[in-house]
């Protein structure tokens, strides 16, 4: 496994897994602890995908049996819109997060969207931080304008941000903000995000038959190249193990240019983090009573 220095010195490893949308308990404690015990120390989870459960049953499943040790794992969750009203309201979302994970802390903890009181939020995030409760912190969903200005105005700049990155959506325009503030991009959907057919993309077979590799290799090799952390998301154990074994090859730097000019200049998924409507929902979208 490769690693990241974030910019309090915390290193991160630059690829994990990821569990959107696996809500079945057991399925996702199962795909986490198979992922762990093939290398995987990244797990990637949020209030909102209500799994943080799962994902603390499968770190203590795996930490009993021997396969790995608290210290050695990256466990990420975040922060959901509605959490996000105020100081308050945001201390008690981290909290609860932390005891429905069962974890002590979180080695890396972020606002999943510039929405609501995200300031105050940030507030409250900074204040666990320097608790303990959260190794490092950061952002998602935070696009260049709303990430300078974030930058700009908060005491403790955000360590990661989180944002859809792969070839169809490169956001050069992205990574050059993050840079500047020495953010360390993640990315979400790697693998293409379902609106795009990577997998029967002739460049990437072709690169991908080059490299002895498959074009999920190839996609996520290309963003870890480009200093970028993936987690990307499988339930099949077989695919899980393929998709960590990206670490004994390297692209030319041909082929990243390659493969940068599928760049479509939106995203792969339907959602649309500008669009008023997926505000509204996302602001009205109950995960807790």
């Amino acid at each position: 496994m490769n690693y990241i220095t974030l910019n309090n010195g915390l290193k991160m490893p630059m690829l994990g897994l990821g569990v959107f949308q696996v809500p079945d308990k057991k399925e996702c404690e199962n795909i986490v602890y198979e992922a762990i015990k093939h290398g995987y120390r990244l797990i990637d989870t949020a209030a909102s995908y209500m799994n943080e459960d799962a994902v603390g049953a499968a770190v203590k499943r795996a930490i009993n049996d021997g396969i790995c040790t608290r210290e050695e794992l990256f466990i990420t969750s975040k922060l959901w819109v509605q959490d996000m009203h105020n100081y308050e309201t945001a201390k008690e979302g981290i909290e609860n997060s932390l005891k429905k994970s069962g974890l002590e802390y979180f080695d890396l903890y972020l606002l999943h969207q510039a929405m609501g009181d995200y300031f105050a939020s940030w507030r409250a995030i900074e204040d666990s931080y320097k608790d303990g409760k959260l190794k490092a912190i950061g952002v998602s969903n935070f696009y260049p304008n709303i990430l300078t200005n974030f930058c700009e105005t908060v005491d403790i700049k955000p360590m990661v941000n989180q944002i859809e990155l792969h070839p169809y959506f490169t956001q050069e325009d992205a990574i050059e903000t993050m840079n500047y503030y020495n953010v360390v991009p993640e990315a979400w959907a790697p693998l293409g995000g379902g609106r795009y057919n990577p997998f029967d993309e002739k460049l990437l077979i072709e690169i991908a038959e080059k490299y002895h590799k498959s074009v999920g290799q190839i996609l996520l090799r290309w963003n870890i190249q480009r200093d970028v952390v993936v987690i990307p998301k499988s339930t099949h154990v077989e695919r899980i193990i393929e998709n960590i074994d990206v670490f004994d090859f390297e692209l030319s730097d041909e082929d990243m240019t390659s493969i940068s000019t599928l760049d479509k200049g939106y995203g792969g998924t339907r959602t649309k983090h500008f669009d008023p409507d997926f505000v509204r929902m996302c602001v009205n979208r109950k995960i807790h009573d």
